[in-house]
Formats: structure tokens, sequence, C-alpha cells
């Protein structure tokens, strides 16, 4: 299998989206909100097998400590998967290779990591990767609403039925006011932790300026009986899968249950638009009560040489202490003196 590289502007977007296997997190939008936010460049592959093609490839380069890199996804993105696209018949091993040499090869990169959500395992271990995962869970959306609903734990109904009986609303936002909302509320979450959020207010912004005119994104207020909004979320979706990419309450309103009222709206508007998954955007004890199941992505990584592996995994660790600091010195710092 060959992999050759695509005008990204010129590429036929109106087609790839129709493929069947298309996540959001492979438009030509959410591409160039992660380029936006992570001074990373947008790549579009096409992967031919005997003078046929055989599929598409995703990702984005980027140079981090003088170190070029191929991400699809990246740690730090916001972004759980991108990936490949591929044909019926077409060898996803087959696939991974070929990218793997034009990484190398074609863009002169030192490292490159994939996570997508039809890999499994042993494709990557047959090609020398190192192989973690990204761990979520999911809520399978071809059931009923009845079932659906019926397989949240009772205390989680029980929150949802008061919050719709108190008077709680749940309203759509299209403007970008809406990122300042959201991210008072973030801060407010994290702040409960000791911590500070782990991306900035501009990235909401990007991801509001791109993906809203698209349709692919529904962000929603939660607001109180009086009126005032106490929780906000971001949800994309595209195709047959639907994303939870953050969603934040404050604390003095959580009485009203505004997060499970939420997460229902959620999963009956992208259900009713076609979508077949709720992917619940990572890990967190607290959402087994929607009665999702645990569900797990594959992530490669491989690098040229093993010190920029071992860079690459301090990076994230120095990254993770970096915020636990500054969550510290904001607590400290809201002490009152004597």
């Amino acid at each position: 299998m060959k992999a050759r590289i695509v005008d990204f502007e010129a590429a036929d977007w109106k087609a790839l989206d129709e493929l069947p296997d298309r996540t959001v997190f492979q438009t030509r939008e959410w591409l160039r909100f992660i380029g936006d936010t992570q001074r990373a460049t947008p790549l579009l592959v096409e992967l031919w097998e005997d003078g046929q093609l055989a599929g598409y490839f995703s990702g984005l380069t980027f140079t981090k400590f003088g170190i070029k890199v191929l991400g699809s996804s990246f740690p730090g993105w916001t972004t759980p998967y991108v990936g490949f696209n591929m044909l019926p018949g077409a060898s996803r091993v087959s696939a991974l290779a070929a990218v793997e040499k034009l990484a190398w090869d074609t863009l002169k990169c030192m490292h490159m990591e994939v996570s997508d959500p039809l890999f499994v395992v042993e494709d990557g271990e047959t090609l020398g990767f190192t192989c973690r995962s990204y761990a979520s869970y999911r809520t399978d959306l071809r059931k009923s609403e009845e079932e659906i609903f019926n397989r949240m734990e009772s205390s989680c109904r029980r929150c949802i039925r008061k919050a719709e009986k108190s008077g709680v609303t749940i309203e759509e936002a299209h403007d970008l006011t809406f990122a300042d909302e959201y991210y008072e509320h973030l801060k407010d979450v994290f702040a409960k932790q000791g911590l500070v959020p782990t991306y900035g207010k501009d990235r909401v912004r990007s991801l509001i300026k791109h993906m809203e005119p698209t349709g692919c994104v529904l962000l929603l207020r939660a607001r109180d009986p009086e009126g005032r909004c106490i929780a906000t979320g971001v949800f994309p979706g595209f195709n047959k899968i639907a994303e939870f990419w953050g969603n934040a309450s404050l604390r003095s309103g959580q009485i009203w249950r505004p997060n499970e009222h939420m997460h229902w709206y959620v999963m009956r508007y992208w259900k009713k638009r076609g979508a077949e998954v709720y992917d619940w955007g990572g890990e967190g004890k607290y959402k087994e009560k929607y009665g999702c199941v645990p569900h797990r992505v594959p992530w490669f990584s491989k690098s040229r040489h093993q010190i920029v592996g071992k860079l690459r995994d301090e990076a994230k660790k120095m990254h993770a202490r970096k915020q636990r600091l500054l969550g510290w010195l904001k607590t400290e710092k809201a002490q009152p003196v004597g």
C-alpha cells in the first residue's frame, strides 16, 4: 500500500464526509480547529493499493522542542482519536505501515502517534508500535429512549426528573459569548480539585468558531428556575458517533442537578439525528450511573529514536505537574492572610 499527500484545501470534503466510518474529528473544520490551537498543519493522505484507492488518513504535523511530529491524535489536543477511513476489504495494518513510511521518509518526522476507534491492539503491535489506549464509556443510542433511560441507575433517573420538575431548562447556544460562560464554569470545577483548567478559553472560542456553523456541535446552557446559567456543555457529533467534549457546572447550582438533565438532552438530540453511539469523552467513575459501558480505543506511538519517545513521556509528566502547581498557587493566593 502507498500513501500520497492530498492538497488539504482542494480535497473533495463532501465526498470524504459521506464515508460510512467518518467521525467529527476527521472533518475539515475539526482539523482546522486543532491546527489553530496547536500550531499544527493539517494533513490529508490517500492510500492506494494495486492502483485502487484503499482509504484515507487524517492527521496534523507540528514541531515540539525542535522535533517534528505526526499526530492523529496527540495528548493535549482534546481530541481522543482521528485515524483512518478505509474502504471495504482494505488492510488497516497495511495502511498504518504506509503512513509510517510517509512520516519518516517524506514528512521527515521523528515521532508519530495514531489513535483510531477501528483498530485493535494487535494492529500496532505487528508493526512495533507502543500500544496504549484511550479509555472511555459508550451509550448505545440504537436502543429506544425508554431503554436508554431505564439502563441508568435509579438515582440518576431521579436527578433528571427532579431537574425537570423544578423548572431547570436546557437551551441551545450559538454565540461566542458561550465560551466565556463555559470557561467560568470550568474554572469552578477545577478549583474544587485544587487545579486549573488544562486549556485556555481561546480553545473553546476556536472550537465554536470552526464548528458551530457546521451544525456538528451542540452547545448547551442549563438555567435554574430563576433563569441563571448554572451549567454548560460542548457536545460534537457527526455521522454515527456523538461525543462528550466538555461539561461544567457551578457548585452553587448543582443542587438542581443540571448535568444529568443536560446529558439526557444530549443523548436524545443526537439520537434523533441518526447517531448510534454516545461516547462519554474519557474515564470517570461518575459516568457509570448513566448505564454506559466501558470502551477502549487503541493509541499507537513510535519514534525513530528511543530518546524521542522518552522525551514525549517526560513532557507529559511535566505538564501534569505544572497543572497541579498552578492549582496550588491559585489556592494559596486565595487564602486570607493572618
